[in-house]
């Protein structure tokens, strides 16, 4: 790491959770990047971070179930945890907030879907509260914005989004740009987490903490500071415009009569499914039952 960082003005500092599902291990991997940028003397780095959630749901709580003995939202909290050891290394820092990405959309397994019925549906457990989301692409412009203003940003956090959307605008935005009726699926936390992939009680827990403290989480990711930074920062419109082509819509993996998905019941209708299309890796692939109508039920893929 001490030779990747010689001679650089600086480093944009990132982890990634989900190659081993370990936030101990991300903590470590931030600890010997703060070693070695102190050590080089490195004038500014950004940690790309996520809020330790833990200040808004007490362990204790029983709003959402506590993962690993210690934390509530993993992929949050690890990162969240270890943001002071940046300062305490006298480390000239910005933290760096992202929001959900839509290339999800594309990658995670989490574009429409159609039902038995052929409708097309997207799933997230918000309710109809608005989630941040960007394009990835975006991500490492907004970045660089950051390191050209100098120390503008030393020793703050700064938030980055595209737009703050509900479920029904991203369905809605979907409709437009697929010429095709697309629905939004209101799943509930309970059912997501009951998904049964590597990491679906993580991310259940994420959604809920995005849906209950909306808020306090969209607060700090304005659109109007990302676009300050990144002139060319895309809308979700924009986004699709270039990308909808690479969601095809997929079709349900068994009809209504010959379905053998293990089925759990969620409240008023709400069925959750565990069947794996993808075994290893990050949660791609899986199918939850969504009510079509009185008596019937069809399927639509979630993902991260």
């Amino acid at each position: 790491m001490k030779r990747a960082f010689a001679g650089a003005y600086g480093a944009y500092c990132v982890t990634n959770f989900w190659e081993h599902f370990s936030p101990e291990k991300e903590q470590a991997q931030a600890r010997n990047m703060a070693d070695a940028a102190r050590a080089t003397g490195l004038e500014h780095v950004i940690w790309s971070t996520l809020e330790d959630v833990r200040r808004w749901v007490l362990l204790s709580e029983n709003r959402m179930p506590t993962l690993g003995g210690k934390w509530k939202v993993p992929h949050f909290d690890g990162k969240g945890e270890i943001d002071p050891i940046w300062k305490d290394l006298g480390v000239p820092t910005t933290l760096l907030l992202t929001s959900f990405y839509w290339d999800n959309f594309i990658h995670f397994g989490m574009s429409p879907k159609a039902g038995a019925d052929s409708n097309l549906a997207i799933a997230l457990p918000m309710g109809d509260r608005k989630l941040p989301g960007i394009a990835a692409a975006d991500i490492g412009p907004c970045a660089y914005g950051i390191f050209k203003a100098g120390n503008e940003y030393v020793g703050k956090t700064v938030g980055i989004a595209g737009e703050h959307l509900s479920g029904a605008e991203l369905a809605a935005a979907f409709t437009r740009a697929l010429g095709r009726k697309v629905a939004y699926y209101e799943m509930t936390p309970e059912a997501y987490r009951a998904l049964g992939f590597p990491g679906a009680a993580d991310l259940g827990n994420m959604f809920q903490v995005k849906r209950d403290f909306n808020a306090d989480f969209c607060a700090p990711r304005s659109v109007e500071k990302s676009r300050e930074l990144n002139p060319k920062l895309k809308s979700f419109e924009q986004w699709l415009a270039a990308h909808a082509r690479q969601m095809t819509p997929g079709e349900c993996p068994g009809s209504r009569a010959s379905c053998r998905i293990p089925r759990r019941s969620r409240g008023l209708g709400q069925v959750a499914c565990a069947q794996r299309l993808h075994r290893q890796g990050p949660p791609v692939g899986y199918w939850t039952c969504l009510p079509a109508s009185v008596g019937e039920i069809h399927h639509a893929q979630v993902g991260f």
